[in-house]
């Protein structure tokens, strides 16, 4: 089986890695040179144009997009649905919008291509050592006849789940990640409250405590656990957290349904304003930190 990987990023790369590792064959492309170098050294076939990506294909030809969400996903699959074959297969592997997704099935339906929507989680980590999936797409047996048992290979167990139609996948995402934006919000806002309680806690003991045995053990207790075994007090950081746009639509989507989600409003509505007072927000910090331990996201620094 050979899978074509256009987008050798973070998480294009560990992807790639991922695959080679469990004996999928993958042909790499990206604009950025020295990506498709690294993918070769790891045991990828470049290639220096979609065009030349498609040609080394099998069939169906498998096209897989890790691309950031926006243009440089709609132009990508606009080409690929015009040099493609019909019944070859698009996946996006990115985090496009859900409806993004609906009109990206139609440009590829429109000349026979197939598409499924990939919601991507895990983090770097997880793109290279087991990941977690969440699969749309209107062509069932397609799924599972050509697709399946690349994801029983670079999912971690249990970690894919086919969701039936186009953009089921990115939708699910969406509100995954929404739900992640809660998650950090209360677990930062929770160790600004013991930052300035009259007791002295050693924010890293207090992490681990917590990840063995307790009801708020999780990866994200174990990444604070790692950010403040670097940085205790997480002196080095500004309290900026960043957002990449998926908490946002999560909010838009249950306002446009009338589905009540303060908790997830909130968490938004912080990381606004975490970007005016950056110096004094511990909450902040912790966020930045736990976003940068599973993403690789950017952190504001002093």
């Amino acid at each position: 089986m050979r899978v074509g990987m256009i987008g050798l990023g973070k998480m294009g790369l560990n992807l790639t890695k991922n695959m080679l590792r469990n004996g999928i064959e993958v042909v790499g492309f990206d604009l950025a040179k020295d990506n498709v170098v690294a993918a070769q050294e790891a045991g990828a076939t470049p290639a220096d144009s979609l065009e030349d990506l498609v040609s080394k294909l099998g069939t169906p030809r498998i096209a897989w997009v890790m691309l950031p969400a926006g243009k440089p996903t709609d132009s990508t699959i606009e080409t690929l649905a015009k040099i493609l074959d019909k019944d070859d297969i698009v996946v996006d592997g990115g985090n496009s919008f859900y409806k993004d997704s609906l009109r990206h099935n139609e440009v590829t339906s429109a000349t026979g291509v197939k598409f499924f929507d990939c919601g991507t989680s895990g983090g770097q980590n997880g793109a290279l050592n087991g990941g977690n999936f969440m699969i749309g797409g209107d062509d069932a047996e397609a799924f599972d006849k050509y697709l399946k048992d690349i994801f029983e290979k670079i999912a971690e167990p249990d970690g894919f789940l086919y969701t039936g139609a186009a953009g089921s996948g990115h939708y699910l995402k969406m509100v995954h990640n929404g739900i992640e934006y809660g998650m950090m919000e209360a677990i930062g806002e929770g160790f600004d409250v013991l930052e300035n309680s009259d007791y002295n806690y050693d924010n890293e003991a207090v992490a681990k405590l917590w990840n063995h045995g307790s009801v708020v053990r999780s990866w994200l207790m174990e990444l604070a656990e790692d950010a403040f075994a670097k940085d205790p007090k997480l002196d080095e950081l500004l309290g900026r957290m960043h957002s990449s746009g998926e908490g946002q639509w999560t909010l838009q989507e249950s306002l446009d349904m009338a589905v009540p989600t303060p908790v997830i409003a909130l968490s938004l509505m912080m990381r606004y304003e975490s970007m005016r007072d950056a110096d004094n927000n511990f909450t902040g910090k912790v966020v930045a930190a736990l976003r940068n331990g599973f993403g690789g996201h950017a952190v504001d620094t002093k």
